[in-house]
């Protein structure tokens, strides 16, 4: 493995967890190297337009990365757009297609808010949790095989075919979330919505359930 290919891996991914920057002292205090060496790596990764660094001299993620992240997952983002829109309007709220990164944790690949709501959950789509919080990830481990220890709301999920969560990625709001169906388990994307009020919690299981396999059905073809 190249370390140094390594180290700039892990200050775009320090960055990310951080929207106002970070200065060079604390990226390298962040991912364990000395400030020289954190400063010549950002310094190779703003000639790529990977970062960048603003008049107080704090460094964030570049435009170069809009690049690199468009062409990701194309045909999937593709496919699911017009079924988020679909899902986001009917229950009025905001869908999400999230995907798995690793082994322990999920990425928001699409955030699509709805068209005919005063009020909805806004979050932005390239957002990482652990894979173990958040309905999501609860989704996907429901696709797998039960596991000793996992969560009481997992073996839910399993028995429901969609997981709930509450307050555990965003404060008072609740998430709803179902797999695709069919998916290997390095392969797992779950489909899903995050909502204020989640009294009628069946209806809004069963919608994201049938999103999901809509797409999942597509995905097949």
């Amino acid at each position: 493995m190249s370390k140094t290919l390594h180290n700039g891996l892990e200050i775009l991914e320090l960055l990310t967890q951080h929207k106002y920057g970070l200065t060079i002292t604390e990226i390298g205090e962040g991912i364990g190297v000395h400030r020289t060496v954190a400063d010549r790596l950002v310094r190779t990764l703003e000639a790529h337009r990977l970062c960048r660094r603003t008049e107080n001299k704090r460094i964030l993620l570049g435009a170069g990365l809009v690049t690199l992240a468009g062409s990701v997952e194309q045909d999937l983002r593709e496919l699911a757009r017009p079924i988020l829109e679909d899902l986001a309007d009917t229950v009025e709220a905001t869908a999400h297609l999230a995907v798995r990164e690793g082994e322990d944790a999920v990425r928001a690949l699409m955030v699509i808010e709805p068209r005919n709501s005063r009020a909805h959950v806004g979050f932005n789509a390239g957002q990482v949790d652990p894979i173990n919080r958040g309905s999501a990830g609860l989704a996907m481990l429901a696709a797998l095989p039960p596991r000793e220890g996992e969560r009481p709301e997992v073996t839910r999920a399993r028995e429901r075919g969609f997981a709930v969560t509450s307050g555990e990625v965003t404060h008072s709001v609740t998430g709803i979330s179902a797999a695709l169906p069919n998916r290997r388990p390095t392969d797992l994307v779950s489909i899903g919505v995050s909502v204020f009020d989640s009294s009628d919690e069946q209806k809004l299981g069963e919608a994201v359930m049938a999103a999901a396999r809509r797409l999942g059905a597509l995905l097949l073809r």
